[in-house]
């Protein structure tokens, strides 16, 4: 069973960055993302790609901010995000699934594999 961990996250100021990081116990090449969730709200996915390439998904929220990454190597996909603001505040999950457009259509019920998940905290 493919295991994913994540690390990174934290407190920052608006304007800051951080960097997410999502290990996989083995490659897949089911599509690699993010969800995020805030308190109250529903889980949104944010972004996410094909380890092949192909279309890489970005939430309209976060496009031109936030930046998904693969690097084979290390079976590893990074979320860049950067100019954060404090909507960006939330608990971010990993999670790999068949196709990319469940992250599109926050169809997280159909996830295969999560992360524990990283909190995200933006200061104003």
């Amino acid at each position: 069973q493919v295991r994913l961990t994540e690390s990174g996250g934290g407190s920052v100021q608006a304007g800051g960055s951080l960097r997410l990081a999502c290990s996989s116990t083995e490659y897949s090449n089911y599509c690699a993302g993010w969800f995020r969730q805030a308190p109250g709200k529903e889980r949104q996915g944010v972004a996410a790609l094909y380890p092949l390439g192909g279309t890489t998904f970005y939430a309209d929220s976060v496009q031109g901010r936030f930046t998904i990454s693969y690097d084979k190597f290390k079976n590893t996909h990074y979320l860049q995000m950067n100019s954060l603001k404090v909507e960006d505040t939330a608990m971010y999950y990993c999670a790999t699934g068949p196709d990319c457009s469940l992250f599109r259509h926050n169809k997280y019920a159909s996830i295969t594999d999560w992360g524990q998940g990283t909190q995200v905290t933006v200061s104003s």
